[in-house]
């Protein structure tokens, strides 16, 4: 937590903002006298500003001989207290927007998501909303006396896989008109849906199925039907952005960044924890424990469906030196833009 904005003295604020401004722009450690001009100060005093800021927890330096750098307290000082953001400009607000025309929604997310890590320099990443997956084909193929492999066809086109377990003495063919029956009778529903159908038809011995079969099947239907409920569709776009100009002093912090964009799940959990709050969540570093070894931030803001209810999150994830002032109202920018883009 860091101190109150107004503990400073107008001097020390002052500097502090300047220091904070130049190292964001420039990725590197800042002296004094890249200062003077702008602080209408001597560089000594200067320096001795920026002790007292170091002293406070705000502004750290990586070796002796370097000039300052803000520490993560000192970072959301800046973010919370004196950054002042400037909105997209025209250009940029064209280009998020032209991604969402006349395209299917997991499309229009994913070329949003590109422009706005196209524009921030950062890995782009969107929680897209969830979709109950609808039935087309069901399949089974035979991996032995007591185990097959289930092959789900949606009508997206999507398949799924799954080795299931067999009830000692089901035979191929129960299995095969268990999944005929699936396919030309309930192709279209959800999977909960197809799950009820199909137990009904059960109970009712309406159809000549194998009943244990059947209830495998019906079984498997809800199984996925909670899978697909729970499992979070992500995107990612941009990864390599996060190769720039300044990572090659700091390779393992990108390498370790970019091991941790492999973890979707947990990145997924992160941007969860964003959709409550109307604008953007910014997480600086170790503030996220996720991308704490990294010394990574995660700026990420809710996008509401035509009802007005959040349907997913979409935001930013790249190095603390970022330009804040300009990538948080873009990634704000980018949620608005959803919001509409929805239906």
């Amino acid at each position: 937590m860091s101190e109150p904005i107004g503990d400073l003295s107008n001097r020390m604020r002052d500097i502090f903002r300047l220091v904070v401004e130049a190292y964001l722009e420039r990725g590197q450690p800042v002296g004094s006298k890249m200062l003077a001009g702008a602080a209408s100060l001597s560089p000594a005093s200067i320096r001795g500003v920026m002790q007292e800021l170091e002293e406070r927890g705000l502004l750290t330096h990586p070796h002796t001989s370097a000039g300052r750098i803000p520490t993560e307290t000192g970072l959301r000082l800046f973010v919370d207290g004196i950054m002042h953001s400037a909105l997209p400009d025209a250009r940029e607000r064209a280009a998020i927007e032209a991604g969402l025309k006349d395209r299917a929604i997991e499309d229009g997310l994913a070329a949003a998501t590109a422009t706005l890590s196209g524009l921030s320099a950062c890995a782009g990443v969107v929680l897209a909303p969830k979709r109950e997956l609808r039935l087309k084909q069901l399949n089974f193929v035979s991996l032995g006396p007591d185990r097959a492999l289930a092959v789900l066809v949606g009508a997206d086109g999507n398949v799924e896989n799954r080795v299931v377990p067999l009830p000692l003495g089901t035979s191929a063919l129960a299995l095969a008109e268990v999944g005929n029956y699936v396919s030309q009778r309930l192709s279209g529903l959800t999977l909960a849906e197809a799950e009820a159908r199909l137990r009904a038809e059960i109970i009712e011995r309406r159809e000549a199925l194998d009943s244990a079969a059947a209830e495998l099947v019906a079984s498997g239907l809800a199984g996925w039907s909670i899978d697909q409920a729970q499992r979070p569709v992500l995107i990612v776009r941009g990864q390599a952005n996060l190769i720039d100009d300044h990572s090659s002093a700091d390779l393992e912090r990108v390498r370790r960044l970019l091991d941790e964009l492999e973890d979707r799940q947990d990145i997924a959990r992160l941007l969860e924890g964003a959709r409550e709050g109307q604008g953007c969540r910014i997480f600086i570093g170790s503030e996220n424990r996720m991308f704490a070894l990294s010394g990574s931030s995660v700026i990420a803001a809710p996008y509401r469906g035509s009802d007005g209810q959040v349907v997913g999150v979409v935001g930013v994830i790249g190095p603390t030196r970022l330009n804040y002032a300009r990538v948080v109202p873009m990634v704000d920018f980018t949620a608005q833009a959803l919001t509409r883009f929805m239906p």
